[in-house]
């Protein structure tokens, strides 16, 4: 009994150990196969799961802007007339007082030369009244009046002779001696000396009475009214002299010539009309620029967290891959609406990039406000709403292939992140990629 018992184990012992090592490797393969899962699992976890972390975040506000001058006027004269010359072409830099064109002024040049010839003719009066009589105009002035008392002494002879010559005839005519009409002879030549007398002791009144004036000096007020004459043909040579002036278009700041409206020989008037197109027409001569600043619309919601001189950072689309540098110069007071969107002007000085960009570039512009250190951030992609509330989903306590909802306060968000300020904590995992079931509540 106890050979036959040795003999069957011998005969029974590979199949023994055949079968231990099949359980063996079927044991480790379940093994295999169980970690595989666990870590696998793991993996997809992380994939679909970021942690909360720490960081520091910068608040910045973007708006989109446009390039545009400081300072941009249309030049013109003052008063219609033809453009006589140009001096300058469009992209010419220029100095404050320069020359830029001239208008025609032959016309006034003519009445400025009339003008100053009646300054002198007014002024010499003046001086001739002011100086007073001179000895010899008194001399010659009572030469007259002696000469002008000989004509009428000479003219009252003259009628005395022919009133005794009517007197004679009278009585010869009526004796019969003469005839009527020359007794109407001797009549005509009584009423021309007659009228000889009186004209010429009208003209001694006058000359006595020049003596007098001469002889008693200007009156006050003669003089008072030259000056005056003197003053106002001044004053029209002047007034001459500044229309002559505004025929000469000056630049009024250092600027840009971005425009050329005209050209020499054309007509041209005081009204402008406003021209943001290049292709625009104008009554102007020309358009001056002067600096380039950025002309950014910031959303209402925003604008109180922009302040003068805070620092702003410029991407033109021109330029992609290079960011300028400016600061906040100016905020509108009052808001612009367009399109029912409410926003503010806010006018950017530009530290960099003046060489490069240019008037009527489109710009990105990020005011760059307070930091805010340490920060609680998630990726903004985490965020859901569930019930009316926001927060994220995380992997289940208990199981970690469920999700659990937790109601989170937000803070700011930056580009693709957001702070939390209450409801997680720093290392826990959140979903960035949720479940198919759980997709629809994204915020």
């Amino acid at each position: 009994m106890q050979i036959a018992f040795v003999g069957k184990a011998r005969y029974s012992t590979p199949w023994a150990i055949a079968l231990i090592s099949v359980g063996l490797l079927g044991i480790g393969a379940a093994a295999y196969v169980s970690m595989r899962g666990a870590h696998g699992a793991e993996d997809e976890l992380n994939r679909k799961t970021t942690e909360v972390s720490l960081t520091n975040l910068t608040v910045r506000i973007v708006a989109n802007g446009i390039v545009r001058p400081i300072e941009i006027v249309n030049l013109s004269p003052k008063n219609a007339g033809r453009l006589a010359a140009l001096n300058v072409e469009q992209g010419d830099r220029v100095q404050k007082g320069q020359v830029i064109a001239r208008m025609e002024s032959r016309d006034l040049e003519a009445q400025l030369m009339q003008a100053k010839a009646i300054v002198a003719q007014t002024q010499a009066q003046f001086a001739q009244l002011q100086n007073g009589t001179r000895p010899e105009e008194l001399i010659q002035a009572q030469a007259s009046v002696r000469q002008g008392e000989a004509q009428v002494d000479q003219s009252k002879s003259r009628l005395k002779l022919a009133r005794d010559r009517v007197q004679r005839n009278q009585l010869l005519q009526s004796e019969g001696a003469i005839a009527l009409d020359r007794l109407d002879e001797v009549l005509n030549e009584q009423r021309s000396a007659e009228a000889t007398l009186l004209q010429t002791q009208a003209n001694l009144s006058q000359i006595q009475s020049r003596l007098t004036q001469l002889q008693n000096g200007p009156r006050p007020e003669e003089i008072t009214k030259a000056a005056a004459q003197v003053r106002e043909a001044e004053g029209r040579v002047r007034a001459i002299m500044i229309q002559l002036e505004d025929t000469i278009i000056r630049a009024p700041f250092d600027g840009i010539i971005t425009q050329r409206y005209a050209d020499p020989g054309a007509f041209v008037t005081p009204t402008t009309s406003a021209s943001a197109n290049a292709s625009a027409t104008s009554t102007s001569v020309v358009a001056l620029a002067n600096g380039l600043e950025i002309l950014a619309k910031v959303p209402e919601v925003d604008i109180g967290q922009i302040k003068l001189k805070q620092t702003v950072e410029i991407v033109a689309d021109s330029f992609p891959d290079q960011v300028f540098e400016g600061r906040v110069r100016l905020i509108a007071p009052v808001a612009v609406v367009d399109q029912n969107v409410t926003s503010f002007e806010v006018r950017v000085d530009l530290s960099t990039g003046l060489d490069r960009l240019r008037s009527g570039m489109n710009v990105d512009a990020s005011f760059v406000g307070q930091q805010i250190n340490n920060a609680l951030v998630i990726p903004t992609v985490a965020i859901v709403s569930e019930k009316g509330e926001t927060g994220v989903y995380l992997p289940g306590s208990d199981d970690k292939q469920k999700t659990e909802f937790k109601p989170v306060t937000l803070g700011t968000t930056i580009g693709d992140q957001t702070q939390v300020i209450r409801g997680l904590t720093v290392g826990e995992r959140v979903y960035i990629d949720l479940p198919k079931d759980k997709k629809s509540r994204l915020r």
